[in-house]
């Protein structure tokens, strides 16, 4: 009875709604119609963004990760970073020798287009200290794809804006995400056997410098011909093709620091400087020797454009290839002498090529126009070659932490860069050509004294303790007498023995030295995929129930 009841008392109130207008009477009907296809639409564009991104992010059968083998680090995959580090390096140097040109197009004056390659330079430093640490913490393959794919797509807007205030924010955005050079340094760290790692990084590092230089070299030949937007076109176009070609040959890594916490990771850092004196000396070196490399190539538009030289700019430009036979020298120099001694001697012939070209530069540089070009070779080789040995000695510090050390280091070469411009250029405008690189000259004085402070086989922060010998003890990228820690995203070389399960617990032991937790499962490491308290409940266990049968056994026999 009350069910009848309730049942007409509904057919009264759906009466009285109808009543209420008969315009009314639809809009609940279209409103369904309306909720029933946005979901619909909004699933549809779901997937379609879903689909591309597995497109991207899928990797061929060729590039796919497998513990019992894994990929070849061979010179065609160490070439191929190399290749993708100078293009996309290339996209902060694309607007130096144009810069007047920008100035005609965007209708303002040359000081307010002076400030891009500062903000280009600023987002650079921004990505190099948030982005580069989480190479430690993500899977290499998608972050680099993203990264490069990313650059490709707002380089765009660099070729089709009509306001500076844009191309500047794309250019500082931009900025940051130019920073997979600096992803991929680690990751030869971590593939190339120790004893060829620094003829690996000088692979890569080489490709950086041809970067810097074809980047300048093409943009200023280009702009003379051709629309400058043309320079960034092409940009684009290289982007896309480096994208194309990671996704096609650079294999899946796993992650190396799976439970990392970003802003702990962060934190870490400062914990590696406090903690490892060759990277704090490794750091000061780099700081003071960058700063002679951006001093002279800052000033050198000066001497070479005022007396008694007086030359175009297109001959100015041309000196930025005496860095192609540096270029071409370094990863050989880096097989016949970086590999075969302790990283210190290595150092410390690259400073002493920096003192010479820079000696020579600063006191004959007036006289005639080969003292700068004995400057800029020399200078450009020291300097390449210190730094490929200092990265081949601090990577071995942190097997797990490669991308944090290299922040660490980089930082430092910013800074560096960033004070010879501005002490570089305040200096030549107050006493000229010689003062500027007498400022050099110091530079690399105290870089000096930093090295000599610790000799080769100094483990403290001062100090000779361990001999002179300059002759690797072993093949570890130091030298060192203590084996190094196999990394294990490394294929073993021909002639290396397996490691033995004795050997992964060694390793294992530390916070970032050995295997970090949960990585074991991805590197199959270990045939067993629970963690180690897993395994240790279990082994409290089985004594508990060992215990509870030995004193049922006892009360039984009593």
């Amino acid at each position: 009875m009350s069910e009848t009841r309730n049942d007409a008392q509904g057919v009264l109130e759906n009466a009285e709604k109808s009543s209420d207008g008969g315009d009314l009477q639809h809009q609940p009907a279209s409103t369904s119609i309306e909720s029933t296809n946005t979901p619909d639409e909004k699933s549809t564009e779901q997937s379609k963004w879903r689909r591309a991104v597995e497109i991207i992010f899928w990797t061929p059968p060729n590039c796919r990760w497998d513990p019992d083998d894994p990929p070849k680090f061979s010179m065609g995959l160490n070439i191929l970073f190399a290749f993708a580090g100078a293009f996309t390096v290339a996209t902060l140097y694309y607007n130096h020798p144009i810069l007047n040109i920008l100035a005609h197009d965007f209708g303002v004056p040359y000081e307010k287009v002076a400030q891009i390659p500062t903000v280009a330079q600023a987002g650079y430093a921004v990505g190099l200290f948030f982005l580069c640490p989480l190479g430690d913490l993500l899977k290499r393959r998608p972050f680099v794809l993203s990264l490069v794919l990313f650059t490709a797509t707002m380089s765009i807007g660099l070729c089709v804006t009509d306001s500076l205030a844009v191309f500047s924010a794309i250019q500082f955005i931009t900025g940051i995400t130019t920073v997979t050079p600096q992803l991929m340094l680690p990751l030869v760290g971590d593939l190339a056997p120790p004893h060829k790692r620094a003829s690996a990084l000088a692979v890569v590092v080489s490709g950086f410098v041809m970067g810097i230089l074809i980047a300048r070299l093409l943009s200023g030949i280009m702009a003379n011909y051709v629309p400058w937007r043309y320079v960034y076109w092409m940009s684009v176009g290289l982007q896309y093709l480096i994208f194309g070609s990671l996704w096609i040959f650079m294999p899946d890594y796993p992650a190396t620091n799976k439970r990392l916490n970003y802003f702990k990771m962060l934190w870490s850092m400062v914990s590696m400087l406090r903690k490892h004196p060759i990277l704090v000396q490794a750091c000061l070196i780099s700081y003071f020797t960058s700063a002679t490399f951006t001093s002279f190539w800052t000033v050198l538009t000066f001497l070479l454009a005022g007396e008694p030289y007086d030359y175009n700019s297109v001959t100015i430009g041309l000196f930025a290839l005496i860095g192609i036979g540096t270029m071409f020298s370094t990863p050989f120099y880096a097989r016949v002498v970086i590999d075969r001694f302790v990283p210190w001697f290595s150092v410390i012939l690259g400073m002493m090529y920096c003192m010479t070209g820079i000696c020579i530069g600063a006191y004959a540089g007036l006289h005639t126009v080969a003292a700068p070009i004995i400057q800029a070779a020399f200078s450009d080789f020291g300097m390449q070659t210190a730094q490929i040995a200092n990265r081949s000695s601090i990577y071995t510090v942190e097997p797990q932490g490669r991308n944090r050390i290299n922040t660490c280091f980089m930082v430092f070469t910013f800074f560096g860069q960033l004070t010879g411009t501005a002490v570089g250029a305040q200096l030549y405008g107050r006493g000229g050509w010689v003062v500027s690189q007498s400022f050099s000259v110091g530079c690399i004085a105290m870089a000096l004294i930093v090295t000599f402070a610790r000799g080769p086989w100094e483990e403290g922060w001062i100090g000779w303790h361990g001999g002179l010998s300059i002759k690797k003890k072993n093949q570890t990228a130091d030298g060192k007498a203590s084996q190094e820690t196999r990394n294990p995203l490394r294929r073993l070389a021909t002639n290396e023995p397996r490691p033995t399960d004795a050997d992964v617990e060694k390793d294992a032991v530390g916070d970032d030295q050995g295997v970090p937790d949960g990585i074991e499962r991805d590197l199959g490491l270990h045939g067993d995929t629970g963690s180690d308290k897993g395994v240790d409940e279990e082994k409290a266990s089985s004594r508990s129930d060992e215990e509870i049968e030995a004193s049922t056994q006892r009360g039984a026999a009593s």
